[in-house]
Order: C-alpha cells, then structure tokens, then sequence
C-alpha cells in the first residue's frame, strides 16, 4: 500500500462526482436514476487525512458522505466498458463533505456548497487498481467512532468501468483526475468537535487505504453580503440528515390518516378484497401465512425488508454487524407494518423473540415475513401480531443475507412498496395502494351497510332470491331504511 501524500493532491487534476449509485441511498432518497450523472469539485477542496475541515460561519449542515474514489493512471477517452479499469490506477477512501445549507445557491452544480477547502479529504492509503476486483470493495464510515456506513459494490446501480466509460465518452479523463463513486445510506451531519473516518478494504480483508480521519472545527469569519448566505431549513435538513427522524423532524404527512386508518379498521379485509377487484386488482394479497394474534385485526403502513439466498462471502461483508435486518427493526416507527421477503424459504428464520421485541418496543403494528419465525414459542406470547410461514429453529445465516430495506419487494406472492396500506384480519392479509385507499374504505363501509341489511333479512326467513345480490325492488326498501337510519 502507498500512502498519500501532499505531492500526491498537487498531481491532482479534475475531482468528478457521482450523486446517486448505491442501492441503499437511490431507497433512502426516493428516487433511482437510470443513468450516473456527475458533478465538479475544485482541486483546491482536497485535503489528506488527520486534518480540520471548517464549517462555514453561520452554517449548521455541514454533511459526510464516506465514498470510494478511483484515481485515473493512464488518460482515457471514448474507453469501452470493457477496458474503462485498465485506465484506474489506485483506489483509495474520499469523504465527500458539503454544506446542505448553500445548495440553494448554486441551482445543482454544487460549487459552493460541496467545493469549499478541505472539503475532499482522500486517503490516507492508494490500494493498487489492478489488485483488486471492484465489485468486490467495502467502504465503511465512523462518526465520533460509531459505524455509520457500511456497504460493498457488489450491487452498485453503475459499476465502476462504467463510470470511466461513461465519462470518457465527452472528455478526457487525465492522468491525476479523482472519481468519487457514491456514498451508501447513512451519511449524515457532523458539527464541530466530531470526527468521521472513511476506510476501504477488500470484501476478503486483504488490502485496506487505512482510516481516513477529519476533525470538523466551526468557522468564525461569516460569508460577506455580497454572496449567496446560509439558509437552512427543513427540507434540507432532511436532506442532509437522511430522514426526518435522524433530523429530529416530523414523520412525512402519511397517506394514513387517523381518520383513514379508523374507517379501515371497521372493514373486513373479505370486503376489501371484493371491492379491490371491482378495481382490476386482483393480486394484491399476501397468502399462506399464519398470524399468532388471529384475532386482532391490523392496520400500518410498510416498511421492507429483503433477504437474498446466502452466499458464505457476501454473508461475511452484509450478514453481521448493524445490518439490513437490524437497521430495519431498529428504525420502524410506530404504526408501521415491518413487511420481509424471504422468497417463500421455510427453512430457516427471518426474525427471532429480540428482534421481534425490538419492534413492539418502537410501537410496530405488526410482522409480515412469508419465511420461518425463530424462537416461536417468545414471539407467539408477544403483543405484536407476527404473520409467518412456519416456525424453524435454525439462524437467518443458513439460509438468508439481510440486503436492503425500503424498495419494493416480494412477500406471499405479491409486490409491497414502502408506503402501501397493510390491512390484516383472519381472513388474510391485503396490500392497498395509497391513493386508492380513501375511495376503498368508502366503498367498503357502504357495501357492509348494504350486507348487514341483506343478513338482517335472510334472519327475518326471506328467501337470498333477489335480495343477494338486491334486485330493483329489494335496493329501493334498503334505499329506504338507510334514508331513515341516517335522518334518525
């Protein structure tokens, strides 16, 4: 391993940035690209590690993001995918700081806010490019010492050659120039007195840059008049931060109002279900699965979780530590409905009675996973309803990888998005879109007014002939009774 050096920064040329490439940022920021798209950073913003990094004056976002970067060895233009890594010559840790309060100004060409001095640190260590494979890197970041990130690039939305392919295709990538490759979910802001570090290793441990440490100091020297000033608000702190929670905001208004959720939870999902299929949707049913609290009947909003089938050494980079499962558990709020893909496995568990525990504790409505419980016997007796395949002793290990949270996935044989409507009773478990939903408990409060006329009938000895489903004669007495009910 070489180390970095002062030389090394002045040899630098042009630093690139990617926005949007891991998996689990595209599901924390909404919105998955189709294409990389870049942005500039000045030369004059690297820095090397163990250095201070001012926060402007006046400024209360100043953001992280631990990141992989590559660094160019030979000058590449119109390279082919193909041969795009033969033109990297190191890899090494970037920290892609920036002041979210400053984003505003520049209309996303993030001069000001990501460009500042200090504002790149890399380092402190250069992996050589053609020792390693790159879809096979980890990058991990620290805050004040606690793991903040950690994710590999196995299943980046675009791979590394990509990117040199890509950006060599309009200009010449030099010798020196710096890309810097996305950062995973999990950056967040950091204010004076914090420390974060960036490290990069091989998934199997063998090459490491070292820790890449910044020591963030506040700026006494406000931004003159004559330019754009701080602003910071609550969009942008949700930006910087991650999520509204992390930035001690608000939850974003829900499709699930209170007065949403009370109407769903007088409708049976038998009703729901029919009046979803007047709607053309008929695939919108978790099926196979038990409930160890049958009798409650259960309405949240989901939250996802995927498992892949194991493999032993994508397990020792996803598996252990604050992984995709506990993060999950560990971040549903109340009144959410922790939904799991576990692709019908039933040979193993997807949740066990801590982890279970964990999410009554946090006030989750429920657990839906179409794979096997752990520790049954706990998590039965629990309060939380959990809905599952079967019972198995065996870990999440033998058969699972925990991989990400919050995309859309697949349980009991239907697509759930985060955000979708979870109604579950005895009858089964729906999933509702959003924006169907208000018209849907509607409908369905008025189709059981209608049924428990039809049943009230059916008791008086009338004959189902005509009356279910209500011919003219029978609907205009209901019209009646229902008139009077409402005026009485």
């Amino acid at each position: 391993m070489k180390l970095l050096d002062s030389s090394g920064l002045r040899a630098a040329g042009k630093v690139i940035a990617v926005h949007i490439n891991y998996p689990s940022r595209a599901a924390q920021r909404g919105r998955t690209p189709q294409q990389p798209s870049y942005f500039l950073k000045p030369s004059s913003s690297l820095a090397l590690t163990d250095l201070a990094v001012e926060r402007p004056a006046g400024c209360e976002l100043l953001a992280f993001e631990g990141e992989i970067a590559l660094i160019i060895g030979t000058p590449a233009r119109r390279v082919s995918i193909s041969d795009a890594w033969k033109h990297v010559a190191w890899v090494t840790a970037g920290n892609d700081l920036g002041v979210y309060d400053l984003r505003y100004a520049d209309k996303g060409s993030n001069l000001r806010s990501k460009g500042g001095d200090g504002f790149t640190p890399v380092g402190p260590g250069l992996i050589p490019a053609d020792e390693v494979d790159p879809a096979a890197l980890r990058i991990r970041t620290w805050h004040n010492g606690v793991l903040v990130q950690d994710d590999t690039t196995a299943d980046l939305l675009f791979p590394f050659a990509r990117l040199v392919a890509d950006l060599s295709q309009l200009l010449t990538l030099e010798t020196g120039d710096i890309i810097l490759t996305g950062t995973p979910a999990g950056a967040s802001v950091a204010v004076p007195g914090d420390v974060v570090e960036v490290e990069v290793t091989t998934t199997d441990g063998r090459l490491a840059t070292g820790r890449l440490a910044t020591r963030v100091t506040d700026g006494t020297r406000p931004l003159e008049g004559f330019g754009a000033q701080p602003k910071a608000d609550d969009e942008q702190r949700e930006e910087a931060y991650g999520s509204p929670e992390a930035a001690g905001l608000s939850p974003r208004t829900s499709a699930l109002t209170p007065e949403l959720k009370e109407k769903l939870e007088r409708v049976a999902t038998a009703t729901l279900s029919s009046q979803l299929r007047k709607r053309g949707l008929n695939n919108v049913s978790i099926d196979g699965l038990t409930s160890t609290r049958p009798d409650r009947r259960v309405v949240g909003l989901a939250r996802t979780l995927r498992y892949v089938p194991n493999r032993e050494d994508l397990f020792q980079v996803h598996g252990g530590g604050f992984n995709a499962q506990k993060r999950a558990v560990d971040s549903v709020n109340e009144g959410e409905i922790l939904v799991m893909e576990a692709r019908g496995e039933k040979g193993t568990g997807t949740i066990g009675d801590i982890l279970a525990l964990r999410a009554q504790v946090r006030g989750a409505a429920a657990i839906i996973t179409d794979g096997g419980v752990r520790d049954f016997a706990a998590v039965a007796a629990m309060e939380i309803p959990t809905y599952y395949a079967n019972p198995h002793p065996a870990v999440l290990g033998r058969r699972h990888i925990p991989w990400d949270t919050d995309i859309t996935i697949a349980c009991g044989g239907t697509t759930v998005q985060p955000g979708d409507i979870i109604v579950a009773d005895a009858d089964g478990i729906l999933v509702i879109p959003p924006a169907l939903a208000e018209e849907l408990a509607e409908d369905s409060l008025t189709q059981e007014r209608e049924e428990e006329f039809i049943a009230g009938m059916v008791r008086e000895g009338h004959s189902v002939d005509g009356l279910y489903p209500m011919n003219a004669a029978w609907r205009a007495r209901y019209a009646e009774q229902d008139a009077g009910s409402a005026h009485g």
